[in-house]
């Protein structure tokens, strides 16, 4: 078997048998099989998976982790190369699997590459803008990614840099077997992937960016939201790069004035009624309140006494939500 296709689902709704109906009309060379890990769906997710040629295991909603249900996903399939994709990320080509194998296997030395994200039609301007922005970042083309003699100074010193060697999203990623069963994902409740990717880049390893192999995947969740959401982001980016979205919370209104007169800036030269523009720069406003806010308490939790931590837990963070559900 060539490739190993690994799904972690719950209750993906209608979404996800459009996912598997355009992964089983790639056009390919490379022999694949698709593997769901279903963790206690209550709608009709596993009757959609039952419609299409895959390998289903269904585990307790306790035993799911981001990075213990993938790992064990992989270990239930054959193939040489492991593809990850999440339930809402739709391939956007029909040689989206083949383009991908074919750039792993371009370098013996690719551990792990990771495809472009194309937002949805109806996504929010914001996050539309930035997916375009953040994927431009690392190139037009096929693009490994190592640490070398050449540029590890400025991997130690360049915070930004560091970032750019060290992402990788398995919303859409391939990795190679046997790496990955010597490497396993670390059981983590936030980026599995890019704590991975971080320690193979560190070996000296290379990792490979694919702009050929795309998917549709972006989301627009409720304002209310954002909050919890940034707090369980830079808590996590914390935790993987000891990144702090600022150093005070003095600082914060200033970040945040900044951050929306960017947005105001983009929102304006946009082709749409004043109303709508508007609308879109009070969207600015909550979400950027909500980013530098939620993400300060968020990088500052390791900091905090215990009771602090818990009390966050329970009342802010999402993950820790979704673990006690």
């Amino acid at each position: 078997m060539d490739v190993s296709i690994v799904i972690p689902t719950k209750n993906a709704g209608e979404i996800l048998d459009k996912v598997l109906d355009r992964v089983f009309r790639q056009e390919t060379e490379y022999e694949y099989e698709v593997i769901c890990v279903d963790s206690g769906s209550s709608d009709q997710t596993v009757s959609a998976i039952k419609k299409y040629p895959c390998l289903l295991y269904e585990i307790p909603a306790s035993e799911f982790g981001h990075g213990k249900t993938r790992n064990f996903g992989a270990s239930k399939g054959s193939g040489e190369f492991i593809v990850f994709i999440t339930q809402d990320a739709v391939p956007a080509s029909k040689r989206w699997l083949q383009n991908f194998i074919d750039a792993m296997k371009s370098d013996p030395e690719i551990v792990g590459g990771f495809g472009i994200h194309y937002p949805y039609p109806d996504c929010n301007i914001i996050d539309k803008r930035d997916l375009y922005y953040h994927f431009k970042n690392f190139g037009e083309d096929n693009t490994i990614y190592q640490i070398t003699d050449e540029n590890r100074e400025r991997y130690e010193t360049e915070e930004g840099y560091r970032h750019l060697l060290c992402f990788f999203s398995d919303n859409n990623s391939c990795v190679r077997r046997d790496v990955f069963e010597k490497y396993p994902y670390e059981d983590v409740n936030f980026a599995e992937d890019q704590i991975w990717a971080r320690k193979m880049i560190e070996m000296g390893c290379k990792k490979i960016y694919c702009p050929h192999a795309p998917v549709y995947h972006s989301h627009n969740y409720k304002l209310s939201t954002y909050f919890t959401r940034y707090f369980d982001e830079y808590k996590g980016l914390y935790y993987l790069q000891d990144f702090l979205i600022s150093t005070s919370w003095l600082k914060l209104p200033l970040q945040v004035a900044k951050h929306i007169l960017a947005d105001a800036k983009y929102i304006r030269r946009l082709d749409m009624p004043k109303r709508e523009k508007l609308y879109w720069l009070r969207y600015s406003v909550c979400r950027n309140l909500s980013r530098y806010y939620g993400g300060y308490l968020g990088g500052k939790y390791d900091g905090y006494p215990e009771k602090v931590q818990q009390w966050l837990d329970r009342r802010v963070s999402q993950q820790y939500k979704q673990r006690k559900a």
